[in-house]
């Protein structure tokens, strides 16, 4: 036979894990909030990026469907936290024309990034016989004759906070830097403008997302 359990004691049970529970929650909820209220405060903010100058190698079109570039960048980064530390975990660097990727992904060292700090890289971004589309060839001429095309130098990694001796979980970071290059009217007589190194100092601002 099976003792029966009185009713009193199984009220007493549920009354205990009902409280049990009770706690538990309420002891997230407090973490949750303490969270929120350092994360108010403190107001962190986006690192900031700037691409400060870029060596162009490179850029032409072997056949109708190859492109092969060689670009050397410069770019800053800034984190405008005073309170806050932002570790790079990863870091790819590469260049895109017309929302085609023109070269291999560079990967920047991780690095750690202090209150106020900034940190330069100058990667050399690698893009040799690359296939791209037939009709990228026709653009590429035509920007050439206008003087001037629009390179886009991409950053995709992820980013970890740190605020004191917290360090939050990685975040997807994506950053977009235009490069209006321009080059005279060489383009119109059919040459290739890019047939030596041409540095040029462009200073643009980057859009970073998180």
């Amino acid at each position: 036979m099976t003792e029966k359990v009185p009713e009193k004691v199984k009220n007493k049970r549920r009354t205990f894990f009902r409280r049990l529970i009770g706690a538990i929650i309420f002891f997230n909820i407090i973490i949750l909030f303490i969270i929120l209220l350092i994360w108010l405060i403190l107001h962190p903010n986006k690192p900031r990026f700037t691409l400060q100058d870029a060596t162009i190698y490179s850029f032409n079109v072997s056949s109708p469907s190859i492109l092969n570039s060689n670009i050397q960048v410069t770019i800053i980064s800034r984190n405008p936290n005073e309170r806050i530390g932002i570790y790079y975990d990863r870091l790819d660097v590469y260049a895109t024309y017309r929302n085609q990727q023109i070269t291999l992904p560079t990967e920047l060292p991780p690095t750690y990034q202090g209150h106020k700090d900034s940190n330069v890289w100058s990667p050399f971004l690698m893009g040799p016989t690359i296939p791209v589309a037939p009709y990228i060839s026709v653009l590429l001429k035509q920007d050439q004759s206008a003087g001037m095309l629009l390179v886009n130098v991409k950053i995709d990694g992820r980013v970890r906070w740190k605020v004191g001796t917290w360090i939050s979980g990685r975040y997807h970071l994506h950053v977009r830097c235009p490069a209006y290059i321009t080059f005279g009217n060489q383009g119109s007589t059919g040459g290739n403008p890019f047939d030596y190194p041409i540095k040029y100092q462009l200073v643009q601002s980057c859009r970073t997302s998180i």
